[in-house]
Protein backbone atom coordinates (compact mmCIF):
# COMPACT_ATOMS: atom_id res chain seq x y z
CA UNK A 1 0.00 0.00 0.00
CA UNK A 2 1.41 3.35 -1.03
CA UNK A 3 -0.11 6.80 -1.33
CA UNK A 4 -3.72 6.24 -2.35
CA UNK A 5 -5.76 8.31 -4.77
CA UNK A 6 -8.43 10.60 -3.36
CA UNK A 7 -11.43 8.77 -1.97
CA UNK A 8 -9.47 5.72 -0.73
CA UNK A 9 -8.06 5.23 2.76
CA UNK A 10 -5.69 2.67 4.24
CA UNK A 11 -2.48 2.89 6.25
CA UNK A 12 0.77 2.36 4.32
CA UNK A 13 2.14 -1.17 4.35
CA UNK A 14 0.79 -4.60 3.50
CA UNK A 15 -2.94 -4.87 2.89
CA UNK A 16 -5.51 -7.03 1.16
CA UNK A 17 -7.48 -5.38 -1.62
CA UNK A 18 -11.00 -6.61 -2.35
CA UNK A 19 -12.89 -5.46 -5.41
CA UNK A 20 -16.02 -6.48 -7.24
CA UNK A 21 -15.74 -6.43 -11.02
CA UNK A 22 -17.95 -6.65 -14.03
CA UNK A 23 -15.77 -8.50 -16.54
CA UNK A 24 -16.12 -10.96 -19.41
CA UNK A 25 -14.24 -13.71 -17.50
CA UNK A 26 -12.15 -14.47 -14.40
CA UNK A 27 -8.83 -13.73 -16.15
CA UNK A 28 -10.02 -10.27 -17.15
CA UNK A 29 -11.21 -9.66 -13.60
CA UNK A 30 -7.76 -10.58 -12.20
CA UNK A 31 -6.06 -8.30 -14.74
CA UNK A 32 -8.37 -5.46 -13.73
CA UNK A 33 -7.30 -5.81 -10.08
CA UNK A 34 -3.71 -5.08 -11.06
CA UNK A 35 -4.56 -2.19 -13.38
CA UNK A 36 -7.06 -0.51 -11.06
CA UNK A 37 -4.81 -1.14 -8.05
CA UNK A 38 -1.91 0.70 -9.72
CA UNK A 39 -4.22 3.57 -10.68
CA UNK A 40 -5.23 4.13 -7.05
CA UNK A 41 -1.84 3.43 -5.41
CA UNK A 42 -1.90 -0.30 -4.60
CA UNK A 43 0.50 -2.86 -6.04
CA UNK A 44 -0.93 -6.37 -6.25
CA UNK A 45 1.57 -9.07 -5.21
CA UNK A 46 1.06 -12.69 -4.25
CA UNK A 47 -2.08 -14.65 -5.01
CA UNK A 48 -5.13 -13.16 -6.69
CA UNK A 49 -8.31 -15.06 -5.92
CA UNK A 50 -11.36 -14.63 -8.14
CA UNK A 51 -14.81 -15.77 -7.05
CA UNK A 52 -17.46 -15.85 -9.75
CA UNK A 53 -20.84 -14.65 -8.45
CA UNK A 54 -23.97 -13.01 -9.75
CA UNK A 55 -23.40 -9.30 -10.51
CA UNK A 56 -24.64 -6.60 -8.16
CA UNK A 57 -24.29 -3.82 -10.76
CA UNK A 58 -25.69 -3.69 -14.29
CA UNK A 59 -23.20 -4.04 -17.19
CA UNK A 60 -21.64 -1.04 -18.91
CA UNK A 61 -19.91 -0.67 -22.26
CA UNK A 62 -16.55 -1.67 -20.73
CA UNK A 63 -15.45 -3.86 -17.80
CA UNK A 64 -15.30 -1.99 -14.47
CA UNK A 65 -14.55 -2.40 -10.77
CA UNK A 66 -16.59 -1.23 -7.79
CA UNK A 67 -16.89 -1.58 -3.98
CA UNK A 68 -13.09 -1.46 -3.55
CA UNK A 69 -11.96 -2.11 0.04
CA UNK A 70 -8.61 -2.45 1.79
CA UNK A 71 -7.78 -4.47 4.91
CA UNK A 72 -4.31 -3.71 6.33
CA UNK A 73 -2.36 -6.38 8.19
CA UNK A 74 0.94 -6.71 10.03
CA UNK A 75 3.60 -8.97 8.54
Amino acid sequence: MGDLADGFKCRKGPAIMAMKTWATNADESADMLGVIGRQIGFEATGDIQVYETEPEQPPKDNPFGYDIMFTPYDE
